[in-house]
């Protein structure tokens, strides 16, 4: 055809290679849009568009404690959008968006062929919301040369479709809910609340600006990183929207004189609040959602499905224990590292530390490798720049592996859980001292010989099985068998008085206290500690009496939370439901209470003034005189062999709180019993919690409650004189009264006349 035109075979070259483009460009349009290029979403596919979006976790009033995802993403609605935040992407990303089909042919046309002709990938300007809509979706692959063109192309066609599916509110709705953000952050409402701490429908005009202003690149324009470069950002979309009269000039002007102010929160598993509770709760909805089954017959992901978990997490208590125990630790380990100084175990014991090196994971793949122990202890010594905890904030060093784990021995840790007694509702749970570096949870996983705290028990089954809360014993030692002799650590109780059971346990008297036990029977009081929800193993000995079987806070704090609800013991529990995320129920959890009382009301009522004596008179009376807290309280203190582990039990009206400190590894223990015991170890942590709640008016249903008084009948019951001198003629001739005689089971020979007589013990 063109042969037979008369025209110039310059021209009709020319002609030639136009229309040979045409047909080479229509066919390579037709092998993307038709899927050569890999498949393009249809528009059924489009109707049901699905991203992953994370699972929240919420605290028992609904506040936002933590997240799971593997692209943090909070789908919002178009209502919960303010205005000035859709102006503001409008008039900085797409000032023709209301009025394309969703691509803007002008600066297509331009990008097209810049980048093809140019091989310009920076072309920019022909990207409307609605093309950004289709990239934050569906991403984009590497096709080599002409990569960006094919993925602009595609991006054209899913916008087409996307533009005859949703209106221009929708399709806004979508990109604010799919966009990235810094910090590995998807959607505007998971950016509002990581960068500002609100929600997306409370962000003001200038924090709306800041977060349009990083998608031109979230890196840069971080305001984390860089507060200065993302302020200049944000004036520039601010001076855009009052280019396009979204805002008036002496508006902008205004807005751009105000400073960057972030608060930043970070959802990540390792920071923010409760990170120990948070990685609990992920395990058990993890356990619980391969239960779980979709309308479509497949599993819920915790990662992925949008899901809401409530707990029952109590944020204010949570920060407010968190506070406590950071304050309390920092001022513990000065104490600790001082008192050991030079000789610190973590320093000398060379068992300790070669222990922890071949416990590493860094040991163990050089070994692996076939080299000997010299040699990876050589190669564990090389040093490299490594962030290591402190108190002070964390430092960047150039340390060793073996150098790290020295660091690491000498930090005490600590437990913390707080419930609701009526209801095993945990309202704290703190698991260590910083989950970035320490992630063994001492709430859930460790086990720990719990001293002291274990006496109430002893207690309790003491009373159930008939004895009287007047019954008098002698704190005189006594030798059982194994030849294993209980004393007393204060030393200051009189071997040769006799002391009731309130005052026993108050100052928590080990002699009497493996007396109490053997009169009432080692089998009884396991049996009782198991009617109190203690499953862990017992052991069947006197010394059990004082604590040396191993448990967990969950056991113990659900033991102690009977003395409080009637005497019905109450599991802790922390997930009350599971929601899909439009609110559908998925699955929901009630208490765990008993459903028969572990004891009598009498028992109840005598070992709760028991324990209020601990704190009025005993071993806890610090939180009186050094702390000034007023408020009803009952507990108990526990401090175990050779100062290994602290514990303090707090008991008021509406909650109960179980703390533990100690070290990690169980041959590292205080350096005296001043430092260690329970009282100053982790008695603190309670007080300091207590102190603070009782300075907001949130917890003063808590802070302000009472106990009940004692029924007439157990005040009878307990109207005795807390201790009375033994008789002379039946100490001198039998070395006992009555009652020391009926508790002195594998006893040895009685002492010595003359010794007894004159105070000396006999050491037989």
């Amino acid at each position: 055809m063109l042969s037979k035109l008369k025209i110039s075979p310059k021209i009709r070259w020319a002609l030639i290679i136009l229309l040979s483009l045409l047909a080479l460009a229509l066919l390579f349009f037709s092998s993307i849009y038709f899927g050569m290029w890999g498949k393009i979403p249809s528009t059924e596919e489009l109707r049901k568009l699905e991203q992953s979006k994370a699972t929240q976790v919420l605290s028992s009033d609904g506040e936002l404690i933590g997240k799971f995802y593997i692209f943090d993403r909070q789908p919002i609605t178009f209502k919960e959008l303010p205005q000035h935040l859709i102006e503001a992407l409008i008039a900085t990303e797409d000032v023709r968006f209301f009025e394309h089909d969703g691509i803007d042919n002008r600066s297509l046309l331009r990008v097209f062929f810049k980048s093809i002709l140019l091989q310009d990938e920076s072309a920019g300007g022909g990207s409307t919301i609605t093309l950004q809509l289709a990239k934050n979706i569906y991403g984009r692959k590497d096709y080599g040369t002409f990569g960006i063109v094919i993925n602009k192309v595609q991006e054209a066609i899913i916008a087409e479709r996307l533009e005859g599916i949703y209106n221009k509110n929708e399709i806004l709705t979508l990109y604010f809910n799919t966009v990235p953000f810094s910090d590995n952050t998807y959607g505007i409402e998971s950016a509002s609340m990581k960068f500002f701490n609100k929600h997306t429908s409370e962000l003001s005009l200038e924090e709306a600006a800041v977060l349009v202003g990083m998608l031109k690149a979230s890196h840069s324009y971080n305001p984390r990183i860089f507060p200065e470069r993302s302020r200049l950002r944000r004036d520039v979309v601010l001076m855009q929207m009052a280019r396009y009269d979204y805002l008036s000039e002496e508006k902008a002007l205004e807005a751009k004189r105000k400073d960057l102010v972030l608060d930043y929160r970070n959802y990540s598993n390792n920071k923010g609040l409760a990170p120990y509770f948070r990685e609990q709760v992920r395990k058990d909805v993890s356990k619980i959602l391969d239960t779980l089954k979709n309308i479509e017959g497949q599993s819920y992901n915790i990662y992925r499905d949008g899901l809401i978990v409530h707990t029952t997490l109590d944020h204010k208590m949570q920060k407010l224990a968190e506070e406590a125990m950071r304050e309390h630790m920092m001022d513990l380990q000065q104490q600790h590292e001082a008192s050991y100084g030079d000789n610190a175990p973590w320093l000398k014991n060379k068992n300790i530390l070669e222990d922890a090196v071949k416990g590493t994971e860094s040991y163990q793949k050089l070994s692996s490798k076939g080299l000997n122990h010299q040699e990876i202890m050589q190669e564990l010594r090389k040093t490299k720049p490594t962030e290591l905890f402190s108190y002070d904030g964390s430092t960047t060093k150039n340390v060793s592996v073996i150098d790290s784990l020295s660091h690491y021995l000498k930090f005490l840790n600590a437990g913390m859980l707080a419930v609701q007694p009526e209801t095993g509702a945990v309202r704290a749970w703190v698991g260590g001292v910083d989950f970035r570096y320490f992630k063994y949870d001492h709430v859930s996983m460790s086990k720990r010989q719990v001293g002291s705290t274990f006496k109430p028990i002893v207690y309790t089954a003491a009373l159930e099985s008939g004895m009287e809360p007047c019954s008098y014993f002698s704190a005189e030692e006594v030798t059982y068998e194994n030849g294993w002799t209980p004393s007393n650590s204060s030393g200051s109780e009189d071997p040769h008085m006799n002391y009731n059971l309130k005052t026993a346990l108050s100052t928590s008297m080990n002699t009497i206290a493996v007396k109490v036990l053997m009169e009432t029977g080692i089998g009884n009081v396991i049996q009782e500690a198991r009617q109190m929800g203690i499953a862990s193993d017992l052991p069947a000995v006197p010394s059990i009496a004082l604590g040396t079987a191993s448990l967990n806070l969950e056991e113990l704090t659900g033991a102690y939370t009977s003395y409080i609800n009637n005497g019905r013991p109450s599991e802790p529990h922390y997930i009350t439901r599971i929601e899909d995320g439009n609110g559908n129920l998925l699955a929901s959890f009630e208490p765990k209470v008993a459903s028969t009382p572990a004891y009598s009301e009498t028992t109840r009522q005598v070992m709760l003034n028991f324990m209020q004596a601990t704190v009025n008179e005993g071993t806890a009376t610090r939180l009186r005189s050094t702390y000034g807290l007023n408020n009803d309280i009952a507990g108990k203190t526990g401090t175990t062999q050779n100062n290994k582990d602290g514990w303090f039990v707090g008991i008021t009206p509406h909650l109960v709180a179980v703390t533990w400190v100690g070290a990690d590894d169980h041959r590292i223990g205080f350096r005296n019993t001043r430092i260690g015991q329970g009282a100053n170890s982790a008695l603190p942590i309670f007080a300091r919690l207590m102190q603070k709640m009782n300075q907001d008016p949130y917890f003063n249903s808590i802070t302000n409650a009472r106990f009940a008084p004692v029924s007439s009948e157990v005040a009878e019951m307990l109207d005795c004189d807390e201790k009375k001198r033994n008789g002379f003629f039946k100490r001198l001739f039998s070395g006992s009264d009555k009652d020391e005689e009926a508790t002195s089971e594998g006893k040895k020979e009685k002492k010595g006349f003359f010794k007894r007589l004159f105070g000396k013990k006999d050491k037989g």
